[in-house]
């Protein structure tokens, strides 16, 4: 049985533990909130990038031409997870990477070779972990993403496509849905999709394309130019989604942390005093004893 000096140590340095898993949910809780701002900045800028692609496609008389849009047989794929830098994020790393790993084993069995592009360090490590050869990897830049590193990423990416060495590029990265819940989401980057070019944003939207517009240059040339800065917008909106997400996985999980620290002291509290109650009760026995045998 631990003695009442072994339990005081245990209960400081959990209570020592617990300042610095609150003090991490703050941090976390203030980020998380300039990383909901920046999402919240950039959506206006990404719906006009949209709308503004989807117009010219429209006046593009022939998209062929466009390497970015060729779709092929899928024989090679590129699989870019967008993890963190850090840890103390409950499961934001391991489930990104659980879904990168089935994707390629579901790929695998169609008989398509994957390549990797990784994001992060627990993203890099784990791969290098299990010998997996990385193409290109980015890291510190996690917790607050700018929009040259998702330019990066994407000009690899495009890069990989264009030269004919990957046929497909999927991300894998956690959605943002609240402090609670991030979701995985497999978004396929490249080629783009059809989708893209053909999304119905409303009527407004619809009106203001419907315009008279004259282009200069060609609108296959301004689509041309447009569609590798679509691509970077896409992944920068990915890359603040993860940001969001890990911050929220993280102040979740030290707010846990510290709820169970609380539940820890307050057992080992209960223990102690058990052992010193127990301590006194046996120094009155002895005391006890002692006079009985003075006496005897």
């Amino acid at each position: 049985m631990a003695t009442v000096q072994d339990l005081k140590r245990r209960i400081r340095s959990i209570r020592n533990t617990r300042k610095i898993t609150k003090a991490m949910e703050l941090v976390a809780s203030a980020r998380l909130r300039r990383a909901q701002a920046r999402i919240e900045a950039m959506r206006p800028y990404a719906d006009r990038m949209t709308e503004l692609m989807i117009g010219t496609a429209r006046a593009s008389s022939s998209l062929q031409g466009l390497a970015l849009l060729q779709r092929r047989e899928a024989q090679r794929a590129a699989i870019v997870p967008l993890t963190g830098d850090r840890g103390l994020a409950g499961a934001f790393n391991a489930q990104v990477l659980r879904h990168a790993f089935a994707l390629e084993r579901w790929l695998a069995g169609d008989g398509v070779e994957t390549r990797w592009l990784v994001a992060g360090k627990k993203g890099r490590s784990t791969l290098s972990f299990r010998r997996y050869e990385i193409d290109q990897s980015w890291i510190g830049f996690s917790d607050r993403p700018a929009y040259h590193d998702a330019q990066a990423i994407a000009r690899k990416a495009a890069e990989l496509y264009e030269n004919g060495e990957v046929d497909r590029v999927v991300i894998v990265y956690n959605q943002f849905v609240s402090a609670l819940v991030q979701r995985v989401v497999e978004r396929d980057l490249l080629p783009i999709p059809e989708e893209a070019l053909a999304r119905d944003e409303g009527e407004e939207s619809e009106q203001a394309l419907l315009g008279d517009f004259i282009y200069e240059p060609e609108p296959e040339e301004i689509l041309q130019r447009l569609l590798p800065v679509y691509v970077e917008t896409e992944l920068y909106r990915a890359l603040l989604e993860s940001a969001a997400s890990e911050q929220g996985a993280r102040m979740t999980a030290m707010r846990n942390a510290s709820g169970n620290a609380a539940d820890l002291i307050s057992s080992l509290t209960l223990d102690m005093n058990r052992a010193r109650q127990a301590e006194i009760t046996q120094e009155i026995l002895e005391v006890v004893a002692g006079a009985d045998a003075l006496t005897g």
